[in-house]
């Protein structure tokens, strides 16, 4: 690859967590950022990171982050101009963000993260285990727009796939002959998605990635954190509702404060099937999993307020993962939801595959259109190493928040949506294989033979949300 210009920077970097979005975004980093080795250190309780001490240089410094000690363990490392990046899993976002406003450092992470127990414990009920609570949480740490800046939840998806909303609304757009400005404000994006009639949006994701030692039982197999799938698949399934929809489904409910701009189903993610479409395999069958990209992209769509707003779409993840991750769901699920013994990470040994990752708009002049990134694995390692095709349009988003963190230090809380995606595209671009738009005339409704009767099916309105749940 061609040498880049680096950003300039002069603090410190700590880095929360090594798995495989750590181990991955590190040389990125230093790839693009002016940062020394010795100016980076990494906290991490597993002895993972002691490789990236002996091939980068950098400090490491083995220790998990809890309630009671995460205080001690940052203090000496962050001073105001510095940068926390959190990767971790099971280290409370919220805490990290509070710790970081107070002190002007800047912050990045790629989820929003409870403490440990926060996802699963049976003392809370479902609605306290969904994203919106968290990202409510978060949102609600806003104060001064002109603290620190901290980028929440911007990774891939939730992350990238915010900016490609809005780079295949312009692509959109500009097939159907309209010719507009560039929206600059939340109120124009709405505007635009509204006049262009889209109802539904799925961040619709494929992922072919294999290994040639498959999956064995008792364990559970993934392209990317496997503590983190596992939570997410037995979160609540959650979704931004459209008002196009004609009636809430039976198992969903509605929160009783914030925007409204969501609902979440009394059943995991993970046993909720959606039909969905992508161009490498055209349709498929993916799960609602939660992420917090349903929520906000939904509410930055949002034309009017509350629970019936004049105009919101659909918005919700539909993911198909990998072979032997579709399978460790299936194990999970008969385990009532109680996680396997074993865990391992593809990584090094994925022999073949890719993933498609991007956005599928659906309902206006053109039916359906797929903007996004499909990335081979082979395409992926020689294009930055320790990744794989999932891991890198990650890590390329991580990379593209912190430089935009670093040329604009003092914007405070920020979501993904309201970053300027051109520029965050321009940086992730090169790492993201091709990325490439289609248009579809799939509906969910499209070639389903009646060889079971399916009641409740809306045959007038092919975008209901009923009409995409699987069986």
């Amino acid at each position: 690859m061609k040498a880049v210009a680096q950003q300039p920077f002069s603090g410190r970097l700590l880095m929360i967590g090594y798995g495989s979005i750590g181990r991955g975004v590190l040389p990125l980093l230093l790839r693009h950022i002016a940062l020394e080795p010795a100016r980076v250190c990494i906290i991490c309780p597993s002895p993972a990171a002691r490789e990236a001490a002996r091939e980068y240089g950098v400090q490491v410094q083995e220790e998990a982050l809890t309630e009671e000690n995460f205080h001690q363990c940052l203090e000496p490392w962050l001073q105001p101009g510095d940068f926390l990046l959190n990767l971790s899993v099971q280290v409370s976002s919220q805490a990290l963000l509070a710790f970081c406003q107070a002190r002007q450092v800047l912050y990045l992470d790629t989820c929003t993260e409870p403490w440990v127990g926060g996802y699963d414990s049976d003392e809370l009920q479902p609605q306290e285990r969904t994203n919106y609570a968290l990202r409510h949480a978060l949102l609600a740490l806003r104060g001064s727009t002109d603290t620190a800046t901290a980028i929440i939840t911007h990774g891939a998806n939730p992350g990238l796939v915010s900016h490609l909303v809005k780079q295949a609304l312009e692509n959109i757009a500009r097939d159907l002959g309209q010719t507009r400005p560039s929206p600059t404000r939340r109120e124009e994006w709405a505007q635009l998605a509204r006049s262009l009639g889209v109802k539904v949006i799925h961040i619709a994701e494929y992922d072919s990635q294999y290994a040639e030692r498959r999956k064995e039982p008792g364990e559970f197999v993934n392209t990317w954190s496997v503590e983190g799938f596992i939570a997410e698949a037995r979160q609540p399934a959650e979704l931004g509702w459209g008002s196009h929809e004609r009636g809430l489904p039976p198992d969903a409910r509605r929160h009783p404060y914030g925007s409204h701009a969501a609902i979440y189903l009394q059943r995991p993610g993970a046993a909720t099937p959606v039909h969905t479409w992508t161009p490498g395999v055209g349709p498929t069958l993916g799960f609602l999993v939660t992420h917090s990209e349903a929520i906000s992209i939904a509410q930055y769509l949002t034309v009017g307020e509350g629970p019936h707003p004049v105009y919101r779409p659909t918005v919700h993840y539909a993911y198909r993962p990998c072979d032997d991750a579709l399978l460790s769901l299936h194990e999970l699920a008969s385990r009532h939801w109680r996680p396997q013994p074993r865990q391992r990470l593809l990584d090094d040994d994925i022999v073949g595959g890719r993933d498609e990752l991007g956005v599928l708009l659906m309902g206006h002049a053109r039916n359906a259109y797929w903007y996004g990134s499909r990335l081979a694995i082979e395409e992926a390692r020689a294009l930055c190493p320790h990744n794989s095709a999932t891991s890198l349009q990650v890590t390329a988003g991580v990379m593209a928040g912190v430089i935009w963190s670093l040329r604009n230090p003092q914007r405070g809380i920020l979501e993904p949506d309201e970053l300027p995606h051109r520029e965050i595209l321009d940086l992730c671009a090169p790492y993201l294989g091709k990325l490439e738009g289609f248009y579809s005339d799939w509906t969910p409704l499209a070639q389903r033979p009646p060889l079971f009767p399916e009641p409740g099916l809306c045959e007038d309105d092919p975008w209901q949300f009923r009409n995409f749940r699987g069986g």
